[in-house]
């Protein structure tokens, strides 16, 4: 079989390119799924924050319009979602951690 070196030579970019287009696609889909558990974390905590808003909503309506509730039980249900609130607003704006991640080769080498 004789190969003329301009087939070769054709047939060795051929391989690049779809060696290229593999890791292209390769990199465009990891940037992908980490855009994804990026927006689903951000769907998941606003998803705690409506049904955490609607539960305490919903034991103020109570106790307020009870008839026969006591001052202490009205205090109680505008202090205490107060202090869970405040707690979780200061866990959330306190930033102990910088999540990023490394780029490395194969085999965990950098």
């Amino acid at each position: 079989m004789n190969v003329s070196p301009t087939v070769l030579f054709a047939a060795l970019g051929v391989a690049l390119l779809v060696l290229w287009v593999w890791r292209a696609s390769a990199r465009r889909a990891r940037r992908a799924a980490d855009a994804a558990r990026a927006s689903a974390r951000l769907l998941s905590l606003a998803g705690r924050v409506v049904v955490g808003a609607a539960v305490l909503t919903g034991v103020q309506w109570l106790a307020f319009t009870y008839p026969g509730a006591p001052w202490l039980l009205r205090v109680a249900a505008l202090g205490l979602p107060a202090l869970f609130s405040s707690y979780t607003l200061v866990r959330a704006l306190t930033v102990t951690a910088v999540d990023f991640r490394r780029e490395t080769r194969r085999g965990g080498r950098r």
